[in-house]
């Protein structure tokens, strides 16, 4: 390949291929973590006789390495310039591995042992790569369940609706099929019969989260009493939680058969791997908004609750900052819940207003509209006291008069006398 750096973005990943000596240099000077791309489980789109065996050399020339989309790695596509193809949606580049300079830009280019001049090839790298992306959702989500309080099991366990507890089986049943897939590399046809009919319990559980967060919601609604706001969130915080947990189950879930479903086209139809990657992949971000738009709905409300005890918070100092806590804790818990399954979300916490705060604003805004009313006040204070000195005066006046009279007619006795 004259040391060139394949690149290929379906805009959840960044798979690097070349030499294996080229593309970890390439990822070490980029400053990139990379899984295994796995490119062996290749073999199959190739087909059968003289395909297999070219197929088999320019998988041995090659390593694949696999790097999530961030903000760091996402640059690299703008960085290299990769252009993105209609038919495909994968944006795909050759880099010069020796400087690290474009060397040209292809989406099929024609060349020994390349990856981008084989439409199969580049199909399953592709197919590889949303496998590898759902599984560090998967893998997310896992460190996800283990953080929160509640275990999703015993959620789940604790439920007497049908369809939650035939979750619990179906989870099971999908764990034991991605075990078998690492040991055998494929999802032959028993294995993928065991899960096939999984994704209607999925489906049902996350119909039912959906409608008890929704629930959830709407309790909030018309409560014009900060006491009956207070009780009602505080009592919403560990029932949100719980529900999450359920969600991200079932994405998690959905996600595992997504992986396995894959890898069974790729083993019994490897031409039809495009479409269904893509198919997939566009009904896995039509549920993420179905999900987003419900939580974000439950957020609209508690920030609605938190805008109601701040406004109230004069009359209920105690009452107030308890609903503006237990809001925030349901905000970080959708946040966390979001970050967790790649939903672009914004959480800014909402601070409960301090009773002395709100004291002095309704103090300053008294000033304010009664300043004339104030100025009156000292205005007829000043006359009032202009009056008293008056008439102070006027008394010492007529006390110091009363007093020289007093002493005249003392004194006209005496000379009488």
């Amino acid at each position: 390949m004259n040391n060139d750096i394949q690149l290929i973005s379906d805009g959840d990943g960044l798979a690097v291929i070349g030499s294996a000596t080229d593309v970890e240099r390439f990822l070490a000077s980029e400053g990139l973590p990379a899984k295994n791309l796995g490119l062996q489980r290749l073999k199959s789109v190739f087909g059968n006789g003289a395909a297999v065996a070219q197929a088999g050399s320019e998988i041995a020339a090659n390593s694949g390495q696999w790097v999530k989309l961030t903000e760091k790695s996402a640059h690299l596509v703008k960085k290299y310039g990769l252009r993105e193809s209609s038919k495909t949606g994968l944006s795909t580049g050759v880099v010069k591995g020796n400087k690290g300079q474009i060397r040209g830009f292809v989406e099929f280019a024609q060349g020994p042992r390349s990856f981008l001049s084989n439409p199969a090839a580049l199909a399953g790298a592709a197919g590889i790569m949303a496998q590898l992306a759902m599984q560090q959702t998967m893998d997310e989500i896992t460190n996800y369940l283990a953080t929160i309080d509640e275990k999703v099991d015993d959620v789940l366990r604790a439920q007497k609706d049908a369809a939650l507890a035939r979750m619990i089986g179906v989870g099971f049943v999908i764990e034991e099929s991605m075990t078998i897939r690492e040991m055998r590399g494929r999802v032959d046809e028993v294995t993928w019969s065991k899960v096939q009919n999984s994704p209607m319990t999925i489906a049902e559980t996350q119909a039912y989260a959906l409608r008890q967060l929704d629930a959830i919601a709407g309790k909030m609604e018309d409560k014009a009493k900060i006491g009956d706001l207070a009780t009602t969130v505080k009592a919403a915080e560990p029932m949100a939680r719980e529900w999450l947990a359920v969600l991200a189950r079932c994405f998690q879930l959905q996600d595992g058969i997504a992986v396995l479903e894959l890898d069974r086209v790729l083993d019994a139809a490897p031409e039809e791997l495009d479409g269904h990657r893509r198919g997939l992949k566009a009904a896995r971000h039509d549920r993420l908004n179905h999900i987003s738009r419900s939580t974000e709905r439950l957020v609209v409300r508690m920030n609605a609750a938190v805008d109601t005890a701040n406004a109230k918070v004069l009359l209920h100092p105690t009452t107030s900052p308890a609903v503006v806590q237990s809001s925030n804790h349901v905000t970080t818990a959708v946040h966390d819940f979001h970050e967790r399954l790649g939903i672009e979300s914004g959480r800014q916490a909402s601070e409960a207003r301090r009773w002395a705060d709100a004291a002095t604003e309704v103090r300053d805004r008294a000033l304010e509209t009664g300043a004339k009313g104030v100025g009156a006040a000292k205005s007829i204070g000043n006359e009032t006291l202009g009056r008293a000195n008056s008439v102070k005066e006027k008394i010492s006046s007529g006390i110091a008069e009363r007093v020289r009279r007093l002493r005249g007619e003392e004194d006209d006795t005496t000379g009488k006398a």
